[in-house]
């Protein structure tokens, strides 16, 4: 990988699951916040497994360079004219949210994660369209580091602004599914990487800087992005009502923060990274294995997904600039 370009072809690379669904998908596919850190990807993806038979729609306020056959469409989300607007489809993948910038600004992130999605799902209710809306883990509890994870059965309990107003967006769409019948999917996913961002990214900035890294958030899961894309639109075969089908998206291991950040230091041949802090008893962990179970293990595993991010740092590629903050305990972002 030498550009931007081969990041996002080997992240849009359709599977063979992907291509075999598009082949099954009736109707046409409205992607909502297209222009975020995995919505670009997502559509490339979509469009080339769609191989022209599927109209796909992109809408986001700025065009992302979306590729052929893809129709992008301005809108702000936050305004209800532009929602009505939007136009008639079967299927819809939604990808809004607002995490970064939640603290001091809370009533912009709870007007984009709770006030959108109901202004999406009146505009849809009763329409037969099916939904995709992707979540967060953080809407989970902290659980034990052995746990295995937080599981869909899990109570939720979420800590700080961002998480609950996240979980709030969830409840919107339970509501649609059960008021208006609208056959819903919720995502729960952490983490998504790739070369330029993501947990790997983030530990392998620090280690490149000479920054201590702090793991008191001693432990993370993690899926490639491709891989989460993939899911994110296959998902739409498995959308329930009046329930909605609750999913979590992440790998299926438990990485020590600590073994980890050494793993991605040999990588990079660098010397071994700096800590500071303990690791606590519990983080935030969830169990993907009923995603495992409904759409097969990841194709990218994490020594590949170190070797990218490595090569691509290495070379000085280009970042996103928007760590994760996976280690931030107190629920503010």
């Amino acid at each position: 990988m030498q550009t931007n370009a081969d990041v996002e072809d080997l992240l849009s690379q359709p599977s063979p699951a992907d291509l075999e669904f598009f082949r099954r998908l009736q109707g046409d596919l409205l992607i909502l916040g297209a222009a975020g850190k995995m919505g670009p990807t997502l559509v490339q993806r979509a469009a080339r497994a769609a191989e022209g038979r599927t109209r796909i729609y992109a809408v986001s306020r700025s065009n992302a360079g979306y590729p052929e056959g893809v129709e992008h469409i301005a809108a702000d989300l936050l305004n209800l004219r532009d929602v009505k607007a939007l136009p008639d489809v079967a299927n819809i993948v939604y990808l809004v949210g607002r995490k970064f910038g939640s603290t001091g600004n809370e009533p912009l992130t709870w007007a984009t994660n709770a006030i959108v999605p109901a202004y999406v799902g009146e505009r849809y209710a009763g329409t037969g369209v099916r939904v995709v809306a992707l979540s967060t883990g953080n809407v989970y509890p902290f659980v034990p580091v052995d746990s295995g994870g937080a599981t869909e059965s899990t109570a939720t309990a979420p800590v700080g602004e961002y998480a609950q107003s996240a979980l709030a967006r969830e409840r919107v769409f339970q509501y649609f599914a059960q008021a208006a019948g609208t056959p819903t999917a919720i995502i729960r996913l952490n983490y998504a990487v790739e070369p330029r961002y993501g947990v790997i990214v983030d530990l392998a900035r620090k280690i490149l800087g000479g920054e201590p890294i702090d793991i008191a958030m001693g432990y993370v899961n993690f899926i490639w992005q491709g891989d989460a894309n993939s899911v994110c639109l296959r998902a739409l075969e498995y959308t329930l009502a009046p329930e909605a089908r609750i999913l979590n998206l992440t790998g299926t291991e438990t990485h020590s923060v600590r073994d980890l950040a050494k793993r991605i230091a040999t990588a990079l041949a660098v010397a071994e990274p700096q800590f500071t802090g303990e690791e606590s008893a519990t983080a935030l962990l969830s169990d993907a294995s009923e995603c495992v179970r409904l759409f097969g293990a990841a194709t990218v595993s994490t020594d590949e997904a170190i070797v990218h991010v490595a090569h691509w740092l290495r070379q000085g590629g280009s970042v996103l600039d928007k760590p994760t903050h996976f280690e931030v305990r107190s629920g503010k972002f």
